[in-house]
């Protein structure tokens, strides 16, 4: 139903060309293969292989971006495909606008963070059972001294989920400073886009749930 819904409203869209559909995540990775598409709206429960693995899969094969669809009640399993390569993450009942801006962002290559549903993800990620760190993690973390202390500011600001407008306004600095900052810090840790260094900034302890 959730899908059938979703074709019908971007296919009454001109710029939205729905290129294939899977219901489940094996047949989309296989899809894919034979299959261009620009953005995957994936769930993250499906039979055969579920949404994580299928993001991940599709990602190590240098497949298109992945936006990923998700309740309340699955926040950390929407966490876990952003770990995957996952460009962001929407809530299912969001409005269609919500969503037609989201994959508009995720293919010109941005992420999707949307502050309301980042702090109910992060909230629910930290009353989970510490996992142990991982050498990728400890290996960002020594990176974050390279960080200058207004990139260190802009970097928590990201991880609290502000536009760059918000952040500028915050900062008392020009929206094209903040883009600067934004784009030096994700060079200098070596992150893909700006939902990893959310995870990042969190996994680090740059920002601690419940903290402003």
């Amino acid at each position: 139903m959730y899908r059938m819904g979703f074709r019908m409203v971007l296919e009454s869209r001109p710029e939205f060309d729905v290129v294939a559909e899977a219901d489940d995540g094996d047949t989309a990775v296989e899809l894919l293969r034979s299959v261009a598409a620009d953005v995957v709206l994936m769930d993250v429960r499906m039979p055969r292989m579920d949404g994580v693995e299928a993001t991940r899969r599709i990602r190590a094969e240098d497949g298109p971006r992945v936006l990923v669809l998700t309740t309340f009640d699955l926040d950390e399993y929407a966490y876990d495909a952003i770990r995957a390569g996952a460009s962001g993450f929407l809530l299912k009942d969001a409005p269609f606008e919500e969503l037609a801006a989201a994959i508009t962002h995720v293919r010109l290559g941005d992420a999707v963070v949307a502050p309301s549903t980042t702090r109910r993800l992060l909230d629910r990620f930290a009353a989970l059972p510490p996992a142990p760190e991982e050498p990728r993690a400890r290996e960002a973390a020594a990176m974050l001294a390279r960080l200058t202390a207004r990139e260190h500011e802009v970097l928590r600001l990201v991880a609290r989920g502000r536009s760059n407008a918000e952040i500028a306004a915050a900062l008392v600095i020009a929206e094209g400073t903040v883009r600067v900052h934004v784009s030096r810090i994700l060079a200098k840790l070596g992150l893909r886009d700006r939902v990893q260094a959310v995870v990042l900034a969190y996994e680090t302890g740059v920002v601690e749930v419940g903290r402003d």
